[in-house]
């Protein structure tokens, strides 16, 4: 799987943005530490701008902002054979054509490394009024299966199911995950005490305020 083959299964911008911020609470609940979570979301990351993003703590990670322009997907892979760091800056193609609204992400400085050089291996975008995802024009390298990180990216957000967050919080949290909850979560639908009691029973829905706020999720109390 490459950036193109995403391009083709991603859902439209509304429903990745709902989804984004469906996994981000659900891992709210599941992670009260921060630090130890994958997946986040912020209404407030910038100036019009919300930020859906990933981050594995072996060096992966995305980043999804969410604008009036449309949206804008960065992904990095620190393994991917396409790797700036392998060739010296950004793999030929990668960067080339995103349109001039969403140019200021490619050199947005939590996007860079110290030295300004992008950190990325695979780029998405769709402007608000086009019909699908975009990806440059990129030459990839043969014989690779996942080239540049994609399919290990983005897995969730190709696979919009609730089924699939349980098989990944499965693993990587090592618990029992409720699917009923998740799927509660999935639909948006205002969460309540007893949701989060079937997820964590360590935790209270007050507890998930900051959280809640970020992501924009509603909620209800009992």
């Amino acid at each position: 799987m490459t950036a193109h083959d995403v391009a083709c299964l991603l859902p439209g911008i509304p429903v990745l943005r709902d989804l984004c911020r469906s996994v981000a609470v659900l891992e709210a609940i599941l992670s009260p530490d921060w630090e130890s979570r994958y997946h986040s979301f912020d209404v407030m990351w910038s100036p019009g701008e919300e930020m859906a993003s990933m981050r594995n703590g072996s060096g992966d990670e995305y980043s999804i902002v969410f604008s009036a322009a449309g949206a804008y997907i960065r992904g990095f892979d620190h393994e991917a054979v396409m790797s700036p760091y392998m060739e010296d800056g950004p793999w030929p193609g990668v960067l080339d054509s995103v349109p001039g609204v969403f140019r200021h992400l490619v050199e947005e400085a939590a996007f860079c490394d110290e030295d300004g050089m992008p950190v990325v291996t695979a780029c998405l975008w769709r402007e608000a009024r086009d019909e699908h995802w975009r990806v440059g024009e990129i030459e990839y390298p043969d014989g690779e299966n996942d080239p540049d990180g994609a399919a290990r990216l983005f897995g969730l957000l190709v696979d919009p199911s609730p089924e699939a967050f349980q098989r990944f919080a499965e693993d990587y949290y090592e618990i029992s995950v409720d699917l009923d909850a998740v799927r509660h979560l999935y639909a948006l639908r205002p969460l309540t005490s007893a949701v989060v009691t079937a997820l964590n029973p360590d935790l209270t829905l007050g507890d998930l305020a900051e959280d809640l706020a970020a992501a924009r999720y509603p909620s209800v109390a009992g």
